[in-house]
């Protein structure tokens, strides 16, 4: 069986090593030095300043939320995973979609701007796949209309847009380090800040607003702390990144190398480096990625309609959505991601590459 995604596992002795640590000081939580290195690790790595670990990728977003005052309606994409919208409606703010780019599969600039309106205090972006939106039109939305621009880079570890990280780009940019992701904690995410000021501010929301040089009350907060365990695994897994993300992206190149021709495939970022997060390939109408799809079942093969339903269609979300984001929606229906994870190997890629073919001929 070939799933669609498996977890990276580091060498079990690297892992050991720091929990090891983790016993010596008997330091669980609450900021713990391991933290403290992993934050130092990533914000070097990645080339970004502000960076908070926090326990996951949704908390990362509320907390981005909270610290830049957002309220009333975010716009934001229909063709994402539930919790870019659900972390919105979670603290009271009304997702307001706007349709996707039919080339990039990204929130498209301007319909997102034709969505705002009195109400609108921010936009949240996705990444999607790891495919960097048109940051520079975001970046001229929110200054032209005095709104927040937060990133859902969940998919995004990593990427680079020319010589800077694409995480580096809006008011604020989350990440998550779940364990299906490219970089992982098991359970955890990130958040960047562009200021410092936000990024002391959420520090001391993690911590239920206590400040704790003075222990006083300070803000209203919530926990939303990574715990040393996490953290280990995250320091671990960081050792072998070059490994994870070089080899994700062979796989990654090695598909489109047998694909290309069969089907469509997302218009990536001209500037952009690719990480391998996803392998995203959409077909010519429903029918045929049904068809595609219990093929690979039947050889053993998983994949995952990713993202499907658009959100907009969701229950849930439709109220106040007019349900217009017909090029969401259409992707929803034909967009399949095929098996890709770090211990795959070349000769899987072409065995599910050959089964998409034999399917389509």
């Amino acid at each position: 069986m070939i799933p669609v995604n498996k977890p990276y596992l580091p060498a079990f002795e690297k892992y050991t090593k720091y929990l090891e640590l983790v016993y010596q000081k008997s330091w669980l939580t609450n900021n713990g030095p391991l933290v403290q290195e992993l934050k130092a690790r990533l914000e070097d790595y990645l080339g970004v300043k502000n960076l908070l670990p926090v326990a996951n990728g949704t908390l990362a977003m509320q907390l981005a939320y909270k610290v830049l005052k957002v309220k009333g309606n975010a716009v934001t994409t229909p063709f994402t995973f539930i919790a870019t919208s659900s972390s919105l409606a979670w603290e009271g703010i009304k997702p307001k979609f706007a349709d996707i780019d039919s080339q990039t599969y990204n929130l498209c600039p301007l319909k997102a701007e034709l969505a705002i309106d009195r109400k609108t205090t921010a936009i949240v972006p996705v990444h999607v796949y790891g495919n960097p939106c048109n940051v520079e039109a975001f970046e001229k939305l929110g200054q032209k209309h005095s709104v927040k621009i937060i990133y859902d880079a969940a998919h995004a570890f990593g990427v680079k847009v020319g010589n800077r990280s694409v995480l580096s780009y809006g008011d604020a940019s989350t990440l998550s380090f779940h364990a299906t992701k490219v970089f992982h904690s098991v359970e955890g995410g990130a958040v960047i800040f562009r200021n410092s000021d936000d990024y002391e501010r959420a520090l001391l929301m993690t911590n239920f607003g206590i400040n704790t040089k003075s222990m006083s009350i300070e803000d209203i907060g919530i926990n939303a702390k990574m715990s040393e365990v996490h953290a280990a695994m995250g320091l671990a897994v960081l050792d072998d990144i070059e490994f994870i993300l070089e080899h994700r992206k062979s796989l990654f190149d090695l598909y489109n190398k047998n694909l290309t021709g069969c089907a469509q495939f997302p218009q990536w970022h001209k500037e952009s480096t690719i990480n391998g997060s996803y392998m995203p390939i959409s077909f010519l109408n429903n029918e045929q990625s049904d068809f595609v799809l219990q093929k690979l079942q039947d050889n053993g093969i998983s994949a995952r309609r990713y993202f499907s339903p658009s959100l907009n269609h969701v229950d849930l979300y439709m109220s106040g959505n007019d349900g217009a984001c017909s090029i969401s929606a259409d992707l929803a229906l034909r967009t399949l991601c095929l098996p890709l994870y770090a211990s795959m190997s070349e000769l899987d890629v072409i065995r599910v590459s050959n089964v998409v073919k034999d399917a389509l001929a």
